[in-house]
């Protein structure tokens, strides 16, 4: 059973077409502009080969491992063949499992509550929230901020060498900085963690949009990702990896689904057989769509041919960093050198200005969309300013003087729906406020900057 698919036709020079292309919005300055969405590392655009699959879809919706019915078997068979389409995009060793959930956060803190007992975890500093907060039942080694790649296996070896070798023990690692774009040496660290005996799970959600993931060739033990990170318009991740730990493990929700037969006993209480395949951990009427749109995603991305993608997506990282090179005032965040590789996500403050003010300029007065704050990754963006945790400022004023720190920073991220001319205009924009200032007046309101519509131009 099948419904129609669309098909993609791959560039290297041409993004591929995405949700919101031809939207404008107003500006404060008057008129209107296409949005440049230059905020890909909070959620990407949707892409139009994915929504097309998933509209194709819709008429035949049915439920999913619940029915007799036509539509309800070809849900289920699309369900199922989503599930293989996912293992094949993550190169999936024949044993592993791919679990289907709502998020990267969903995916860790399931497996978090599998966790074997008295399991330890490591985790750097430099993680995003949805893998730094999760352990709270482990024992938890939170580890430095290291300053090269080889400093970060090394800093790992040296803590999984001082733990009791005989417990079991988790090392959680990003495979792509969501502040930096800095791509983690995840390969070596697989290896250092299981020199010392223990797993290895990679928090792919910055890295599954811009790069091949391979969970056989990188080594690791379980990857999760998100769906509205990969070009997926619905509320789906994904966990995939080693089954022993999840299928040992209580399921995640308990309900219809995760059980194969539950009976009542003589002495009133009920007993239930769980399953041990995914389905133990996907209790509930599962999310098809979503989890339809993240496979589509996975086939429009592997048939536009990542090679090509990345190539292009290279050709704007080096166009972006270039050109915030050429604005003295910036200073674009890195943990492992100007150098380093990185994937489409830099991180900038800009000297003497506040940047949740700068971000709300580029918004209002250019129609460019970019993230401002700490990136829910706050020990990391607070180590790279050097600040401690404080309140921001007003957004009408400089956050901070000429030579002072920076409370939080400017984010701006893109990938294979991004436009050259949305870059250039982001380099043009970035340069003019520094030169110029501002066109409007600005102010807080709820903790975020807004123009002020009330006040005069300035």
């Amino acid at each position: 059973m099948s419904v129609p698919t669309a098909a993609v036709a791959p560039s290297l020079c041409a993004p591929l077409p995405v949700l919101g292309a031809d939207v404008t919005v107003p500006l404060v300055t008057g008129g209107d502009v296409t949005y440049a969405a230059l905020d890909y590392a909070a959620s990407s655009p949707a892409l139009q080969r994915v929504w097309d699959d998933v509209a194709a879809y819709a008429p035949y919706y049915g439920s999913v491992h619940r029915g007799a019915g036509y539509l309800s078997q070809l849900s289920t068979d699309l369900f199922e063949s989503s599930r293989v389409t996912v293992a094949e995009f993550l190169g999936c060793r024949a044993e592993d499992q791919v679990v289907f959930t709502r998020s990267t956060t969903d995916s860790l803190n399931l497996l978090a509550a599998a966790l074997p007992a008295d399991c330890q975890v490591f985790v750097f500093e430099t993680e995003h929230h949805a893998s730094l907060l999760p352990w709270r039942d482990a024992r938890v080694t939170y580890l430095d901020a290291p300053r090269t790649p080889d400093q970060a296996v090394a800093t790992l070896e040296r803590a999984l060498a001082g733990r009791d070798p005989h417990g079991p023990a988790l090392v959680c690692v990003t495979g792509a900085s969501n502040v930096t774009g800095e791509l983690w040496p995840v390969r070596e660290l697989a290896a250092a963690a299981h020199a010392h005996g223990a797993r290895i799970v990679l928090d792919a959600a910055q890295l599954a949009p811009h790069h091949p993931v391979d969970i056989a060739e990188l080594d690791v033990d379980w990857v999760a990702f998100s769906g509205h990170k990969l070009y997926a318009p619905f509320g789906s991740g994904v966990l995939a990896g080693r089954a022993d730990w999840l299928v040992d493990a209580e399921p995640y929700l308990a309900g219809g689904g995760a059980s194969r037969k539950v009976a009542r006993r003589t002495d009133g209480g009920v007993d239930v057989e769980w399953h041990t395949t995914a389905a133990r951990h996907e209790a509930g009427s599962p999310n098809v769509i979503g989890v339809y749109s993240i496979a589509a995603a996975c086939r429009a991305l592997t048939e536009a041919g990542f090679d090509r993608l990345v190539a292009r997506e290279q050709r704007l990282v080096a166009r972006v960093r270039e050109g915030l090179a050429d604005v003295p005032e910036v200073t674009v965040l890195s943990l492992f050198g100007d150098d380093a590789p990185r994937v489409g996500v830099l991180s900038f403050v800009v000297e003497g200005w506040n940047s949740s003010h700068f971000a709300a300029a580029l918004s209002a007065e250019y129609g460019i969309g970019v993230r401002d704050g700490l990136f829910c990754a706050h020990p990391l963006v607070r180590t790279l300013l050097g600040s401690e945790p404080q309140e921001p400022g007003e957004c009408g004023a400089p956050e901070a003087a000429p030579g002072e720190r920076s409370l939080n920073a400017i984010r701006v991220s893109f990938g294979a729906g991004t436009p050259d001319e949305h870059v250039e205009r982001f380099l043009g924009a970035v340069r003019e406020l520094v030169a110029t200032g501002a066109r409007w007046t600005y102010r807080t309101e709820e903790g975020r900057c807004v123009p002020d519509r009330g006040a005069a131009q300035a």
